[in-house]
């Protein structure tokens, strides 16, 4: 509906801008060329009927479309991608299917005008007994003057804090790892970082660590010096130190904002309070109150009293107890809402964490939360994610290979290599890290998001997949469990005991020379008599096989007449009711592919098989 707006919008004003003399003016060549058609969203969880009535068209008209390019649909039916396209082609529009939170989301930040300031949320990070805790305790301890005895605070994974009437919203995170894991799956939910180094102790790796992740999420960061009352503290020292990691203090005309605390006396906490509120005013964040709740799932448990519990802080939007929710593929009715004092709370806007009960099963941390019209609606979608995700591998950005750089490079999609170097002593790391983006080229640039001594860890893998990066090893070790994660994680580890190699792969790598030649092999053609609409399976292809022999989870091309419409792969066979591997020549079977688009009975598909034959 908004981009109806928006365009109808833009179609008046260009009228009155420009006026009747634009019709007079003469067309150029390069201004008659046809424009690419935008592209209408499609909320996920519409049904057939939804949409034909969205275009102004009868379901049962939309419907009779659709039967008769083989689809078996009714008008209550979800429309997933397949039928999606089918629909586009009926009313000549281009659909795309957009997910619900992305479509609040774009309606709260085109309505410009009702954007309202909101509190910063706030992550403290750094190194192990720098003292984060005792500054969490502290700044928590001092909001806690005015509050009466007894209100001690639950742990639900952020609090707030008011500091001269004003809101800053702090995530208790068990460290940088799940801020890390956080953003992985797109929940952007900081605004600001609050790094704590200990004035006597200096930088140290888990404080680089805590930057790198900062900096791969672009968060600003405000450095914590802690520690100053000790005897041995040497701010400047550190300050130095930060310097190298990139990270100049604002005396010594640099970007960072620096404060030196003790967290341990109380002392500058309030400067840093208000440091931090002043960098939140420089980043103008803004969100929009009254666009349904969006929120994002912090942490989740099964209460034995209370059932599945979720702790989310709310992003858009105001959450009220009543109000039906979608997370994940998991949704339910908002019962209550309780602070971090436990205590019931009547609303929760912009940057605020509660703790919501109501999910009919215990969430996944890191899922988007978004409030929904009602609880029908909440399941429908629920269903249909359900339904995809078997069908389907989640859509995941994972990690570059260096196999798949240069394809990569040549449509233009990469220009940077992100590397985490691992190295067995520190003379080794600063070798590496001085040496490898001297092999950048003019079509990539190798960025060394990280180097440090030690086996690859789990904050490694992390950071890796969070950053698309790959991971460097020296003569260092990868245990098995972490081995398992990466894999889980789909990021490539590269160990060398040979530092040539190492640097021979890379110059290969952004050169494209380890991009082996894809050979195509042709196995047979089957031609479509048939088209069935099996329930819980999808569309299956009634083929006979013409030529050579079709294969299951083969390569294939869908043809009509001399021209190849797409290209997918057999994901099922069959021949009578059994599953085969391979059907031959003249014989009858069913085949169902991986990807179905406007494929009609007569329709030809060919398999192949690629195969990797390495340059010569």
């Amino acid at each position: 509906m908004i981009e109806e707006q928006t365009m109808e919008k833009t179609k008046n004003k260009t009228t009155t801008e420009t006026g009747p003399a634009t019709a007079k003016k003469k067309t150029t060549k390069a201004e008659a060329a046809p424009k690419p058609r935008p592209k209408i969203q499609i909320q996920e969880g519409s049904s057939v009927k939804d949409v034909a009535e969205r275009f102004k068209i009868k379901p049962k008209d939309l419907i009779d479309h659709l039967v008769a390019l083989g689809y078996d649909v009714s008008a209550s039916d979800l429309v997933d991608e397949t039928l999606l396209q089918a629909i586009s082609r009926i009313i000549k529009i281009d659909l795309e299917m957009v997910s619900l939170e992305q479509d609040i989301r774009k309606l709260a930040f085109s309505l410009v005008d009702d954007l309202v300031p909101r509190p910063p949320v706030v992550t403290i990070m750094g190194h192990v007994d720098h003292g984060k805790t005792t500054l969490l305790d502290a700044i928590r301890s001092s909001n806690l003057v005015d509050r009466e005895a007894g209100g001690i605070t639950q742990h639900i994974g952020a609090y707030r804090v008011n500091y001269k009437n004003r809101y800053i919203t702090f995530i208790d995170t068990p460290g940088h790892e799940a801020f890390t894991q956080l953003r992985a799956r797109g929940a952007q939910v900081t605004d600001i970082v609050v790094l704590v180094v200990a004035a006597d102790d200096g930088v140290m790796p888990q404080t680089k660590e805590a930057i790198s992740h900062a900096q791969a999420a672009n968060v600003p960061i405000i450095v914590a010096i802690n520690k100053i009352d000790k005897p041995e503290a040497n701010p400047e020292r550190v300050k130095q130190q930060l310097a190298k990691e990139g990270l100049i203090v604002e005396e010594w005309g640099g970007k960072t904002i620096c404060v030196e605390i003790s967290a341990k006396e109380k002392k500058n906490i309030d400067e840093l309070l208000e440091m931090i509120l002043l960098l939140g005013d420089i980043l103008e964040l803004k969100s929009h109150p009254y666009v349904p709740a969006q929120g994002v799932v912090l942490e989740s448990r099964l209460d034995p009293q209370k059932g599945p519990v979720g702790t989310v802080i709310i992003q858009l939007g105001t959450l009220t107890p009543g109000q039906a929710f979608i997370s994940g593929t998991t949704y339910g009715k908002a019962r209550a809402l309780f602070d971090e004092f436990g205590k019931p709370v009547k609303s929760a806007g912009p940057s605020v964490p509660v703790e919501v009960l109501g999910f009919n099963e215990v969430p996944q941390a890191g899922n988007f939360f978004q409030v929904v019209p009602d609880l029908e609606i909440a399941r429908r979608i629920s269903e249909f994610r359900i339904a995809r995700a078997k069908k389907e591998t989640p859509e995941k950005e994972v990690p570059l290979t260096l196999e798949d750089l240069f394809k990569k490079i040549e449509k233009g999609q990469t220009k940077e290599l992100p590397v985490i170097i691992k190295a067995d002593v520190h003379g080794s790391v600063e070798v590496l890290k001085g040496l490898l983006p001297t092999l950048s080229t003019d079509k990539v640039k190798i960025n060394v998001l990280q180097a440090s001594t030690g086996n690859v860890t789990e904050a490694d893998v992390l950071l890796a997949s969070a950053s698309r990066a790959i991971i460097i090893g020296y003569n260092v070790k990868v245990p098995s469990k972490i081995q398992e994660l990466a894999k889980n994680e789909k990021v490539e580890i590269r160990l060398y005991k040979i530092i040539y190699q190492l640097t021979d792969d890379l110059k290969k790598a952004v050169a494209g020379m380890l991009e082996p030649v894809i050979k195509e092999t042709y196995l047979g053609r089957a031609l479509v008599k048939k088209i069935f609409q099996i329930p819980k399976v999808g569309t299956i292809l009634g083929c006979q096989v013409i030529d050579g022999k079709v294969v299951r989870n083969a390569e294939v091309k869908i043809i009509r007449g001399n021209q190849v419409l797409y290209q997918t792969r057999i994901s099922s066979l069959k021949h009578l009711k059994d599953s085969v591997t391979e059907v031959k020549k003249d014989y009858e079977c069913g085949i169902g592919l991986e990807k179905t688009q406007d494929i009609q009975p007569g329709d030809v598909i060919e398999a192949f098989v690629r195969e990797k034959v390495m340059s010569e």
